[in-house]
């Protein structure tokens, strides 16, 4: 036999093995060009749900102003907020939960936004990566894969499959490459604009028609008012129980270790103010914003809040706040701050605390994939 042929066939034989180790409990065909021989992980970790291009990808996304934005939108409805370099963009949970990634631009820099239903994870990288010096730009899909019931993403260049929840290459080319967070928060429309009144809101308007029917629709009814996330897709006994597997938590990283801190928690004090492998942060929690996991109407589900995650330190000075009735105030000038870290009133108007990199999951999710975070107790 020729030489290149037996290799072909040698090589086509060993992938075929290779992409047989997914599990595929619906025998879907595998289209994927990933290069299945590199990963890091277990396979066999890693379920085919869906063909590939089964979610339309939002790419170069249409936006609106306010005006448009508060009649587009509810003011409770939940957003992922983005700002940089003075430009300002919310992108709608609702509408992502359709999609799921959002390959879009914004402040000059290529970010990538994402959005897993089934745990709760919304995350805002930047599509640039370097790779033996040379900085690639990168578009990403859903694969239609899932691992530990969190979306198993894929580049369009190399099909290699990135987890989402931690922005990490583990099956292909670009196995082990590290895509970075961008600073974001998950606030309400309402608040988004009344921090941003000049930034824009992703269009309900995306072009794509049967998507444009759901939104405003959850398709996940009652999902994060369970006992476990879905079974199809994470094994229950499986389930972390130092807390509830739904209980909303955010996340801090210092040089690999982890601190997470639960919606519960914070929501009990209003205002968190904590230290971790050195740095002070504090946490601010504020009613008003819903849960898109909740009724099959959004408009009608429970209002869960939010909770953000800020550098407590300002030009410098260490700064401790607290919860004074409606308002969040720093206890040094009395200065009245909003849920976006930004003081609106007195001494320090105008400041803007600086975002500690955070994002929203279910705890099931966060401590599958790290189950040795440091996880804050009152």
């Amino acid at each position: 036999m020729n030489f290149k042929i037996w290799i072909t066939v040698v090589l086509s034989f060993t992938i075929a093995i290779s992409t047989a180790q997914f599990k595929n409990p619906k025998d879907l065909n595998f289209t994927w060009k990933t290069d299945t021989l590199k990963h890091s992980v277990n396979l066999s970790e890693i379920q085919i749900v869906l063909p590939k291009g089964s979610f339309p990808t939002l790419d170069n996304p249409k936006f609106v102003g306010k005006t448009k934005g508060l009649t587009m939108f509810f003011l409770k409805e939940p957003v992922i907020a983005v700002e940089i370099n003075g430009e300002a963009k919310a992108y709608s949970l609702n509408i992502l939960t359709m999609h799921e990634i959002a390959n879009d631009m914004l402040g000059g820099q290529p970010i990538l936004v994402t959005y897993c239903p089934l745990c709760n994870s919304g995350i805002v990288y930047s599509r640039k990566l370097n790779v033996g010096g040379k900085e690639e730009i990168l578009e990403f899909e859903p694969s239609g894969m899932l691992r530990n019931s969190d979306m198993v993403m894929l580049d369009r260049k190399t099909e290699s499959l990135w987890q989402q929840l931690l922005g990490e290459g583990i099956v292909g080319k670009y196995t082990n490459a590290q895509l970075n967070i961008i600073p974001s928060l998950i606030i309400s429309v309402d608040e988004f604009f009344s921090r941003y009144p000049k930034g824009k809101i992703l269009s309900k308007e995306t072009g794509f028609v049967a998507s444009e029917k759901q939104y405003g629709k959850n398709p996940y009814v009652k999902y994060d008012g369970k006992n476990a996330p879905i079974q199809y897709f994470f094994d229950s006994d499986k389930v972390d129980k130092r807390l509830p597997a739904l209980e909303r938590i955010v996340d801090i990283e210092h040089n690999g270790d982890y601190k997470i801190y639960s919606f519960t928690s914070v929501a009990k004090k209003g205002v968190l103010n904590d230290t971790f492998k050195g740095t002070n942060v504090v946490l601010f929690y504020q009613s008003g914003t819903i849960s898109v996991l909740d009724e099959k109407d959004i408009s009608k589900s429970k209002d869960i809040g939010s909770v953000t995650i800020f550098k407590s330190k300002l030009n410098n000075k260490l700064l401790t706040f607290k919860k004074d009735k409606k308002f969040i105030i720093d206890t040094q000038t009395n200065s009245k701050w909003d849920i976006t870290g930004y003081c609106f009133r007195g001494k320090l108007k105008g400041s803007q605390l600086k975002i500690e990199p955070h994002s929203n999951h279910f705890a099931f999710a966060w401590l599958a994939f790290h189950p040795k975070s440091e996880i804050y107790k009152d």
